[in-house]
């Protein structure tokens, strides 16, 4: 749950500022991923049984945001148990390992892994290299929330450049 609240409220406040329909999208998109990739999986005869054990895919959907956040903010330093310290943009590969070392199934950090990297592709990198961006919010999700602009407030009778030429009074 921590991760959750951490890494969502990250994102919401920093990467997706004032876009919460594309916000919503990637939240689609991931649980849709997470759920097609284990559907698939499962049919896959080598592959079924380690997937018939996922049973909730929102470990994988959290990760798979902390995996985004760590790709656009790979610089920040980060510490894990007070152990060691390394950059965001390891913190997935350090949660997988932690997950493994206590016994979790590796499965489950993967998939969110795998799904983050998927968004991150198609949302940052390949409209970079094309120009074209496949993961464009539909235009019924975007109708769903108002198209406000973000407000930030200042405090008043506070300047950040001089002030125009008319309103400089010469006594």
């Amino acid at each position: 749950m921590f991760f959750l609240a951490r890494y969502c409220k990250l994102l919401e406040e920093n990467s997706f500022r004032g876009r919460t329909a594309d916000f919503l999208y990637m939240l689609l998109f991931g649980a849709t991923f997470l759920t097609g990739t284990v559907l698939i999986g499962g049919m896959i005869p080598y592959l079924s049984e380690s997937f018939a054990k996922i049973i909730f895919l929102s470990n994988s959907l959290t990760l798979m945001m902390v995996y985004v956040w760590s790709k656009q903010n790979p610089f920040i330093h980060m510490s894990f148990l007070g152990l060691f310290t390394f950059t965001a943009a390891y913190l997935p590969w350090v949660l997988l390992g932690f997950s493994v070392f206590v016994g979790a199934s590796a499965w489950v950090d993967l998939l969110g892994m795998i799904a983050g990297h998927a968004y991150y592709f198609l949302e940052d990198v390949y409209p970079r290299m094309t120009g074209r961006r496949p993961l464009k919010t539909p235009s019924f999700i975007k109708a769903l929330f108002a198209d406000e602009a973000v407000v930030v407030a200042r405090p008043a009778n506070v300047r950040f450049a001089p002030p125009p030429a008319e309103e400089v009074h010469q006594d």
